[in-house]
This record gives C-alpha cells, sequence and structure tokens, in this order.
C-alpha cells in the first residue's frame, strides 16, 4: 500500500505539486473516460439528428449523475479515512475502512437505483421531459438504471487507489470503460440501429467492465480490501457516515443545481435543451481535471494531516489553486476555439448553438471558481470540517442558483441562464476559499514549537 521506506504513504514526502499535478491528470483522464462513455453515446445518438433523442438521453444523464454524486460522496468518506490511517502508518486499519466504504456503497447505489426505475417516468416529468423526449428518456433509464451499483464499485475503486498512491492504474479503471464504449456506440447505435437502446446496452457493458477491472486492481494487486464483516461496518460507521453524509450532500447539492438549471431551459424548447445536453457533457469531459481535483488532492491533504504536517496541507492546498488556474484557462481557450465545430457535429439548431456559445466562450471561465470551491471541498473533508463543505455547496446550488437562473432567463432567456450559473459559480467559489485558507493558516499556527508546520 505504501513504497519501501515510507510507511505512512509516499504523499507525506516530495514535492506536493509533483504530487497534485499527477493525481490530478490522471485523476482527469480517468475521470474523463468515465464520462466519456455518456458523452460519446450522446454523440452518436446527436448523428441520427433527433433532437428529441438528444434531450431526452440530456435529461435522463442529468438524473444518472444526481446518483452518480451520492457515490462519489460515499468514496469521499471513504478516501477520508484510508488516506488518514494511510499517514498514520496503520494500513490493516485503512483496509478495512475501505471494505466497509465498498458494501456500504454498493448497497446505497442499489437501493436508490431501484427506487428511481420504479418512478422513473415521473423523475423525468419533474425535470421537465414531456411527449417524445419523456418517453425516450424512460426507455434510456430503464436500461441503465440498473448497472448504476457497478459506478459505486467502480468509482470507489478508483478512489482507494488514488488514496495509496497508484494514480495509473486508478485512471486506467475508467480509460478501459471508455475504450469499450468507443467500440460498442458506433455498432449498436448506427450500424445495428439501436439508437437509444443501443446506447444503453453500450453503457451497461461499460461500466461492468469498469467495476471488474477496478476490483481486480484494488483486490488483486493492492490486497486493498478486507474479508466484510459486521464488527468493522459497526466499529467504522459512524466516523465513515459522520464524513460522507455531509460529503454527499455537498455532492447531490451540483446535480440539484443542474436540475434546477435544466427545468428553467426546458421551457425554452428541445433546441434549448439538447444544447444544454451537450454543454453538460461537455462540460465534465473538458474540465475533468477540475472535477477529479477535489478527489485527486483529498489523499494528499488526508495522508499529511494524518501525518500531523499541516505545513505539507498548506503546499498542497495553494498547489492545487495553482493546477486548477493553469487547466482552467487552457481548457476554456480550447472549447472557445472548438465551438462552430462541436455545434456542427452534434447537429445543434441555432438556438442549442446560442447555448453553447455561451457557455464555451463565457461562463467556462467561471470554472476558476469552481474548481476552487472543489479544492475547498477537499480540504473541508479530509480536515475534519465536512459541514463546512455541504453548507459552501449548498450556499450556491440551493440559495443562489434559482433566483439567480429566473433572473438570467428573464433576461437573454436560454443563454441568460448559463450566465447565472456562472455567477453563483464565482461568488460560492470565492468564499469557500477563503474560508478554507483560513481554516489551514488556523493549523499551521497552532503547530507546536518546533515543529515544520509552525511559522
Amino acid at each position: 500500500m505504501s513504497p519501501p521506506g515510507s510507511p505512512q504513504g509516499k504523499f507525506v514526502t516530495g514535492s506536493l505539486m509533483r504530487h497534485v499535478v499527477t493525481m490530478a491528470l490522471s485523476g482527469a483522464l480517468g475521470l474523463s473516460f468515465t464520462f466519456l462513455v455518456d458523452f460519446l453515446a450522446l454523440w452518436w445518438i446527436s448523428q441520427l439528428r433527433v433532437e428529441a433523442m438528444i434531450a431526452a438521453v440530456g435529461i435522463a444523464g442529468t438524473i444518472q449523475f444526481a446518483i452518480m454524486s451520492v457515490a462519489i460522496g460515499m468514496m469521499i468518506g471513504a478516501v477520508a479515512l484510508v488516506s488518514r490511517s494511510i499517514g498514520m502508518g496503520q494500513p490493516d486499519r485503512a483496509r478495512r475502512i475501505a471494505t466497509v466504504g465498498m458494501v456500504l456503497a454498493t448497497a446505497v447505489l442499489t437501493l436508490l437505483s431501484v427506487v428511481v426505475w420504479i418512478f422513473r417516468h415521473e423523475v423525468l416529468a419533474a425535470s421537465g421531459a414531456s411527449g417524445e423526449v419523456l418517453e425516450i428518456g424512460t426507455r434510456f433509464l430503464t436500461i441503465t438504471l440498473p448497472s448504476m451499483p457497478l459506478i459505486a464499485l467502480g468509482i470507489t475503486s478508483s478512489a482507494l487507489l488514488r488514496a495509496v498512491g497508484d494514480a495509473w492504474r486508478s485512471m486506467a479503471v475508467t480509460m478501459v470503460a471508455g475504450a469499450v464504449a468507443v467500440v460498442l456506440d458506433p455498432i449498436l447505435i448506427v450500424w445495428l440501429r439501436w439508437d437509444v437502446t443501443g446506447a444503453g446496452i453500450s453503457i451497461m457493458c461499460a461500466r461492468v467492465v469498469m467495476a471488474a477491472v477496478g476490483l481486480w486492481y484494488v483486490i488483486g494487486v493492492h490486497k486493498l480490501l478486507a474479508r466484510p464483516c459486521l464488527p468493522d461496518i459497526r466499529e467504522f460507521l459512524r466516523p465513515y457516515l459522520a464524513i460522507a453524509l455531509p460529503a454527499i450532500a455537498t455532492q447531490i447539492s451540483t446535480p440539484f443545481g443542474n436540475w434546477i438549471l435544466t427545468r428553467e431551459i426546458a421551457q425554452f424548447g428541445e433546441a434549448a435543451i439538447a444544447g444544454w445536453g451537450v454543454v453538460m457533457r461537455l462540460t465534465i469531459l473538458a474540465f475533468g481535471g477540475i472535477f477529479a481535483l477535489s478527489g485527486a488532492i483529498g489523499g494528499i491533504i488526508g495522508q499529511n494531516f494524518g501525518a500531523r504536517r499541516p505545513d505539507r496541507v498548506a503546499e498542497a492546498y495553494w498547489a492545487a489553486m495553482k493546477f486548477c488556474a493553469v487547466y482552467t484557462l487552457v481548457a476554456w481557450a480550447l472549447m472557445a476555439l472548438a465551438t462552430e465545430p462541436v455545434a456542427r457535429s452534434f447537429g445543434l439548431s441555432v438556438e442549442g448553438t446560442a447555448v453553447l456559445r455561451t457557455f464555451t466562450h463565457f461562463a467556462a471561465g467561471s470554472f476558476l471558481f469552481t474548481g476552487a470551491l472543489f479544492v475547498a471541498n477537499a480540504t473541508f473533508n479530509n480536515l475534519g470540517r465536512p459541514v463546512w463543505s455541504m453548507a459552501a455547496n449548498w450556499f450556491r446550488d440551493g440559495i443562489l442558483m434559482w433566483p439567480f437562473a429566473l433572473a438570467g432567463a428573464a433576461w437573454a432567456a436560454a443563454p441568460g441562464i448559463l450566465w447565472a450559473n456562472a455567477f453563483a459559480n464565482v461568488i460560492a467559489g470565492a468564499i469557500a476559499a477563503g474560508l478554507a485558507w483560513r481554516y489551514i493558516r488556523k493549523l499551521n499556527r497552532a503547530a507546536p514549537e518546533g515543529h515544520p508546520a509552525r511559522t
């Protein structure tokens, strides 16, 4: 679980910028390939040039992202405790916690997927789908929702590999799944003409592969899971839930905010929804490094906090912020240049292209602050303040998003809603980043005399 001579984990020594860049880029590639599966499905569906299908898969994807966010929140709880145990030089404890986290995440996602599957028609209707879009979306969720528990296995496996510093195997878990989708999508969607049904089957196959590869690396290579047992669940359930529950609440705030935006955009018709669906997939794909940043630095912060090195926690925080700034500016520039080719590739109408252009040319820049929010979330979760992370996200998605979206829609129709999202990101990100740095400084001031953290 740790390299020789480093019983407390690989992140407590060496260049923190190198650790952040390595883990964030590998995490970005891994996460991007996770969402590449959905992106490719939407792209191949778009080649059929039926806007109702694009809109349906887009809305259904938003619902699945909400379920996936629960798995990400539970994964954060496991990684925080596992990395902290590694930092303290307790690999056996880390292994038992990892097992508890894996079992609970899979069980919860199974239950949640069953509930949403039963009420999938009603959930889609509440999200703004109607008519043909509602019918197609229901068919898509019927096929794909049963595979959601596999997402819990795959995501948690990938995150545990990052927690022990195995960046490349963590990335491989999702890259293999993406490769499966690359092969199957054109065959099932276009060649066999199974359209949305083919997209759903391709996604299911990709998730099966992701779960299988992840479990092989976690169990077969790192021996990171122990035999599940009730005493371990009883021992670690409370500390695990103390981090996981606020983390889940934090993670589901983003899909809640997206749900608000989707409902507001839906009033402007199928073309606007299609453009929004492309924006959602493009956001996750292009900004994979930002979405991965929270999970990538969680293990780094957790190990150094466990090793009682708040000075390195501070250094990791600023390394992550610098990475966020550079990554966002590069991705923003590339998306702005690719706007017209992407719009033509998906066959977007004038209205859908306007939504896409608003994001790629303007609103994407707000990811400078979205990234700061994610770094702050990782800081709070791994330094024992998960409720702060929850409060920061819900301030953005639960308090700011709806009134901003209403004002944006009244001001500039569907594109105005993307401006609303950008302004909410800027405000919440700036506040959260400031609070996180203030807490890190407090930890350093509290370090004992002679400790390397003291400044």
